[in-house]
């Protein structure tokens, strides 16, 4: 990896700081791959967020980071075996918008979204909210430059590198291209979140 620091936080926690939203996806999806082979030191919690990874619960922080940066850690797998699918009808509300920001016509924004390869980098803003990156960097979008005051659940949404869906209607300035009606968070499910990060996601179009 390009850079990568390591930072105590309190006496069992570590923060890594990486360079891009890759770095942190391919270093979560390592842990995982560790731990489930019981190579990985005991930690409660291993946490990602856009550029870094937060481990919890180390007996020996300090040691742990020293054994981190010798690590090889291996570029994300292709492919979509095992994806969650997530069935969407594109007809949300700024569908022309985002056609118009990417210079393409409206139907193809579903097509474009709907073959991407998504992977879940992070979680956070709402129990069940995952922040999904595959998109190349040219359909970057920005937020709306007025947030509305309620957003569906279930609407499906980008901003900035990051595809989201709307687990419970909410404010939000994220730009709505459709909607799912995928139960993101249901407390009575285990899981109760259907996205937890890591995992792969696919758009699968309905007709509307």
């Amino acid at each position: 990896m390009s850079t990568m620091r390591a930072l105590p936080v309190g006496d069992h926690a570590l923060l890594v700081e990486l360079g891009s939203s890759e770095e942190v996806e391919a270093l979560h999806a390592e842990l995982l791959r560790r731990r489930a082979a019981g190579t990985l030191p005991a930690v409660r919690e291993i946490v990602p967020a856009a550029r870094t990874v937060l481990l919890d619960g180390l007996d020996d922080p300090g040691r742990f980071a020293e054994r981190l940066t010798g690590w090889e850690i291996p570029p994300l797998s292709p492919g979509v075996r095992g994806a969650i699918e997530i069935p969407v009808r594109y007809d949300g509300p700024d569908l022309a918008a985002v056609a118009g920001l990417w210079g393409v016509p409206h139907d193809e924004v579903g097509r474009i979204h709907s073959a991407t390869e998504f992977r879940v980098a992070f979680c956070g803003f709402a129990p069940g909210f995952g922040y999904l990156t595959g998109l190349p960097e040219r359909y970057t979008v920005p937020r709306r430059d007025t947030p509305r005051t309620a957003v569906p659940a279930g609407a499906v949404a980008l901003a900035g590198a990051y595809t989201g869906v709307y687990p419970r209607s909410s404010p939000g300035g994220w730009q709505l291209i459709g909607s799912t009606r995928a139960v993101l968070w249901d407390h009575a499910r285990v899981p109760a979140a259907l996205l937890t990060p890591g995992a792969r996601v696919r758009f699968v179009p309905e007709e509307l």
